[in-house]
């Protein structure tokens, strides 16, 4: 391990020890209990391992915790402004109970580190929502996510490593806090500049860290995150490749590209304020740091989460402590007469500008439509027309739903085989009965097994879309959560079309060969579907086919009609 001599100085404190040590810690690991970490534990553990979170030697124990919350300070006083904790279930507390070391592994089994176990604690998790974040609302994903996923418990303590999380794509821009700094060093730069992105880049972006490192003389560092981004966020493969591309476009080694392991919160300004702490760590003298730094948007009313400079502010306020200094974010907008981008500032009342928002360019890059030069290279373009083809070359999935009985089966038999009419490709489908036989065997009718149920048919139908397939999925899936997991989960791949087969209860009952609905209103069947468990009206799906006055044909014929409405079918 490197010893730490200024938290926010010249050295940090890198975590993996020496070949000796790493070996009789994995040799100890088959006898300790093990933790499987998630991927965010996983972006964490390995900052955590090569210094990009130094000054922290683990995960955080209770007083610093308390501490970072109450004043964004360790206990012993040193800045920071994230809490850093391993969150664990109440079944891993019963299995760590009276050991006082516990192996961290990833998912494949390979054991990563040894946590010497500290503090073990329940945290009241609302308020380290208020506290971190500013909000309680579950539109924050930070918030969504250490409400509905995080553990209950969190365990603190040091951390001895055994090795660093393994990756394979892009080795050649994966850079620990030392390459980095070594690397800065060799070329003679004593100040850089980063620019931290969760987002391709275009021109703007381009005009804008170009005018950054030449006003201060710096070296330009893209450091983009690819550990977890907000939900929805372009891969990052395409991204990193687009990066590669702009980077032909600046003076040669002016801009210099390396990736950031991190699993961001969306946490606004004390996001910013680690960030900074981050981007100094990995040998940085500036950060770019602009509207809404870090900030997950808006709330659905419009409210936003943070103010537009509060993370400039924050940052601001630390410099000196810091040791890093703030170039603030300018706004760059086209003006089409003079063919030049400009900061926003720099824009005469009379003056015409142009710009894309990135959904803008997404539903352009999805219709096919020509992006225009003035916004962004023909590289950049290239690789992100790979990722989003326009409609009709994309996968795409209906999911139809509805009581048992209403004709999900029969109109998804109908569809199947009027796409194969039309596409040379396979149509996969993921038929209730079907799945329930192959996929979830075992799964019983209980709330949690019907989710992860529909939650499969969902991840499989996900993957077929990813892969530019058609599938069509026909569970009853009564639960609006989970069909909206669904739709997120699929919308990222792809096209999702939801099929509300809405059908009278009385109907389905008539329809019902299998006497399944006799039999739960005698009470032989409990949990039953529209008996004794109820069914959750879609609320805005794209098609609704009443099966009780309309022909199969007529029923098949109004999705088909969607999916052409849609671009999906040409």
């Amino acid at each position: 391990m490197l010893t730490l001599i200024d938290p926010h100085g010249g050295s940090i404190l890198e975590l993996v020890v020496e070949n000796e040590r790493a070996d009789v810690l994995k040799n100890e690991s088959v006898n300790i209990p093990s933790i499987t970490l998630t991927g965010r534990q996983l972006c964490d553990l390995e900052l955590l391992l090569c210094g990009g979170f130094s000054p922290l030697r683990g995960f955080l124990n209770q007083r610093d915790y308390d501490s970072v919350l109450e004043r964004m300070r360790l206990s012993c006083g040193t800045l920071w402004p994230m809490p850093i904790t391993l969150d664990i279930t109440e079944a891993d507390v019963q299995r760590i109970r009276g050991y006082d070391r516990v192996a961290l592994r990833d998912i494949t089994g390979v054991p990563l580190a040894s946590l010497h176990v500290g503090d073990l604690w329940k945290p009241d998790k609302e308020a380290e929502a208020e506290k971190a974040f500013g909000t309680t609302s579950p539109e924050h994903p930070a918030v969504a996510y250490l409400m509905d996923q995080a553990g209950s418990y969190y365990l603190g303590g040091d951390l001895e490593g055994i090795q660093m999380p393994p990756h394979y794509d892009f080795l050649d821009l994966r850079h620990t806090p030392r390459q980095l700094r070594n690397f800065f060093q060799s070329r003679g730069r004593s100040r850089i500049v980063a620019f931290q992105t969760r987002n391709p880049m275009h021109r703007a972006h381009k005009e804008l860290t170009d005018r950054a490192s030449r006003d201060i003389d710096a070296q330009l560092l893209i450091h983009p995150v690819v550990g977890m981004t907000k939900p929805g966020d372009i891969d990052h493969y395409t991204r990193v490749r687009s990066y590669r591309r702009l980077l032909d476009y600046y003076p040669k080694g002016q801009a210099s590209l390396s990736l950031l392991p991190l699993a961001m919160r969306m946490g606004g300004p004390r996001e910013a304020l680690w960030h900074a702490i981050i981007r100094k760590n990995y040998g940085c003298t500036h950060l770019i740091i602009g509207r809404d730094h870090a900030g997950p948007g808006k709330m659905k009313g419009g409210t936003p989460f943070y103010g537009p400079y509060d993370a400039q502010e924050l940052v601001k306020a630390h410099t000196e402590e810091l040791g890093m200094e703030v170039v603030p974010f300018r706004l760059m907008v086209y003006v089409p007469a003079s063919d030049l981008y400009k900061p926003i500032d720099e824009v005469a009342e009379n003056e015409t500008t142009l710009d894309i928002s990135g959904t803008e360019l997404r539903g352009m890059l999805v219709r096919g439509e020509e992006i225009p030069e003035w916004f962004s290279y023909p590289g950049v373009i290239e690789e992100l027309q790979k990722t989003y083809p326009p409609r009709g070359q994309q996968g795409f999935a209906v999911f139809l739903t509805g009581l048992s009985g209403s004709g999900k089966s029969t109109i998804a038999n109908a569809l199947q085989a009027r796409l194969l009419e039309i596409f040379s490709c396979p149509v996969t489908l993921l038929d209730g009965d079907v799945v329930r036989t192959y996929l979830s065997k075992g799964l019983g009718f209980s709330k949690i097994d019907r989710s992860t149920n529909v939650q499969r048919i969902g991840y499989v139908a996900s993957e077929i879309v990813k892969h530019r397939g058609i599938v069509i999925c026909a569970p009853i899936a009564p639960y609006e959560e989970d069909r909206a997991i669904n739709r997120r989960r699929i919308e990222r791949e792809g096209g999702y079309i939801e099929v509300f087969v809405d059908a009278p209860i009385e109907v389905c009952e008539r329809r019902d060969v299998k006497g399944l609905y006799a039999k739960a209103r005698a009470g032989m069947i409990k949990g039953f579907t529209g008996i004794d468990d109820p069914y959750e009206i879609p609320e805005i799906p794209e098609v609704v086919c009443k099966t009780d006055k309309e022909t199969v044909e007529e029923s098949t014929d109004l999705v088909v009609k969607k999916l052409r409405e849609l671009e999906f079918l040409i």
